[in-house]
This record gives C-alpha cells, sequence and structure tokens, in this order.
C-alpha cells in the first residue's frame, strides 16, 4: 500500500498549523520500518528533489517492510525560501530535536516531528545538502552511541567519499535528527550531497544511488547492496569560526587535504584590510564551506573533518 498524508501540527504557540506531506509505504512482505527525511533545512533543494524521486519510485510489491518519506520537514522554512532557520522565530531546527511540547514554535514542531516520524523507526536516514551560502564535499554522519556499529554500516552503504562520526561529549551538532535519534536507541545517518541551495543532477543521484543501497542493505529490498568506493573515516570536526566580520575569502576548496598550520583563507575589511587569518587546527580536509563573502563576528566559515584516514 502507497500512501500520500498530511501531518498537520497545530499547538503551535502563534494560533497557526503547519501541514507536512509524507508518503507511507507498507510493503508486500514484513521487514523493518525506515524513515527518510530531507528538508529539514528548507533551501537545501538537491536532497529535497532527491526524497521526491526517491518517494515517487517506490513499489509496494518490492518492499519488505515499512518507508516513510517525508521531502520536506521544516515547511515554513521551505516556502519563506529560509537557509538554516525557521523564519518564525529564527532558529535552527537541526539542533531543537527531540523537542519540546511545552517550548517555542520551534520546539514543538521538532517534537510532532519526532514523535511522528522517527520515534517508531528502526531506522533513520535524514537527507541535506549545502544550503545557499554553502559548498560541500559529499559526505555522512553518524553518533557515537550504543547502536553506533549499525549506523555506520549504513553510513558506509550510502557510499559517499567521507563518514564522520561524531562523539557524544564533543558534539559539534546537538539537537540534530540523527543525534536525537541515536540517543532514542535508533541507527540514523545524516547524508549531504550537494550545493549552494542547487539541484543539480549529480548531487540528486548521489542520495538516489545512496538510499537504493541502504534499502537493500537492511533488507527492505532484495538484492545484495552495489559495491561502494573506499571512504575517508573522521573522527569528529572542527566547525570554524570568525571573531570579526568581514568579507571571508576561502583559500582551500571543499576536499582538499590540509595540514594543522594551513591557511584557510582571510577575512579582511570591505577595502582590503586584512582583519584574521584563519588556520587549520588540525590536519583533515574541509567539507563544507561558506561561499559568502560576507562574514558576521562568530559566523561559520567551514566544517574540518579531523585527519584523512581512508578504509575499504
Amino acid at each position: 500500500m502507497k500512501t500520500w498524508r498530511t501531518l498537520t501540527i497545530d499547538t503551535l504557540p502563534d494560533g497557526t498549523a503547519v501541514d507536512i506531506p509524507y508518503l507511507d509505504v507498507t510493503g508486500a512482505a514484513p521487514g523493518p520500518r525506515l524513515t527518510v527525511i530531507a528538508g529539514v533545512h528548507g533551501t537545501e533543494y538537491a536532497s529535497i528533489e532527491a526524497v521526491r524521486t526517491f518517494a515517487r519510485g517506490l513499489d509496494p510489491a518490492a518492499i519488505a517492510g515499512r518507508i516513510t518519506a517525508v521531502p520536506v520537514v521544516n515547511v515554513p522554512a521551505f516556502w519563506a525560501r529560509s537557509p538554516f532557520v525557521v523564519p518564525v522565530d529564527g532558529k535552527n531546527l537541526n539542533r531543537s530535536f527531540p523537542g519540546d511540547p511545552a517550548g517555542g514554535y520551534t520546539e514543538i514542531y521538532a517534537h510532532h516531528v519526532f514523535r511522528s516520524f522517527i520515534a517508531d523507526a528502526d531506522y533513520l536516514v535524514d537527507l541535506h545538502a549545502g544550503d545557499l551560502p554553502e559548498a560541500l564535499e559529499p559526505f555522512t554522519l553518524y553518533e557515537e552511541s550504543p547502536v553506533e556499529a549499525v549506523a555506520r554500516d549504513l553510513a558506509r552503504a550510502y557510499g559517499l567519499g567521507h563518514i564522520v562520526r561524531q562523539a557524544r561529549a564533543a558534539r559539534t551538532v546537538g539537537g540534530s535528527t540523527s543525534a536525537a535519534a541515536a540517543d532514542a536507541g535508533i541507527p540514523a545517518i545524516t547524508a549531504e550531497s550537494g550545493q549552494n541551495g542547487l539541484v543539480e543532477p549529480g548531487a540528486v543521484d548521489r542520495h538516489l544511488s545512496g538510499l537504493a543501497n541502504v534499502l537493500r542493505h537492511v533488507g527492505l529490498l532484495q538484492g545484495d547492496p552495489s559495491p561502494t568506493p573506499p571512504a575517508c573515516e573522521h573522527q569528529g570536526w572542527h566547525w570554524i569560526r570568525t571573531p570579526v566580520g568581514g568579507w571571508w575569502a576561502p583559500a582551500v576548496p571543499v576536499g582538499a587535504t590540509v595540514a594543522a598550520g594551513d591557511l584557510l583563507g582571510t577575512v579582511s575589511t570591505l577595502a582590503g584590510e586584512l582583519l584574521h587569518e584563519v588556520r587549520a587546527p588540525a590536519a583533515g580536509v574541509p567539507l563544507f564551506v561558506t561561499t559568502s563573502p560576507a562574514v558576521l563576528a562568530d559566523g561559520l566559515l567551514l566544517g574540518l573533518a579531523n585527519g584523512v584516514n581512508r578504509t575499504g
């Protein structure tokens, strides 16, 4: 059975209601439940298009188990073309899970999404891409948790070139879907492909290939997963911010290998006077880089994944 449904969130503090369309697919045979979501950030369009395409192609007769597919989680941000944050209160939805039914707008929103789509899943795959001002090298991320071995296998099955393990004690990204799922004992990954809010066919195809492999890996589809190339596995990362506002000029592209102390970029005045040099605190690989020259003090510049350990 393949049915489009709607989750209505009608307990928001501003008195409005939000409808989130999603596809519910029950297969012809029993099996696990997988939730696939995108649009937690509303302008990461390559990942949204991937889930839309994925949902249209699902055949219940070929599935053993249940799949829930949500193309756009953050509906207010999608319609407002708002990168990173929920436009109503300016908060990042992916720092707010598992949410709070007694909290503010974004916390209540996160609570309903977590309860409806994630809490009862056996596996979670959350698709992302580089937002409007972000270049990005494709990668997957999973969390330290009692189910991390299963999550790592999901990340490897997805087949992207870099995998980041995020330690619980040093979470750069707290309150994400994958972190909240891991804390609840649900194997989960965040999968990133695409950049600058563009719907690039190659970025969409990487997501679709990764999802097909995950479905075979967990037994929702018959057949063996396709072989995946070796990946660089990273133990955590540094999210690097600028102490001063100004004109940001990256010196390295995403995917480059850098050594500790290498120049990553500069921040200067609009007249061109150097204000700050950004150097690598450790060896690693920039997996996302802010492409907008305009940065405020404490603005995020890039994410440097630790080390360059390549595994098969």
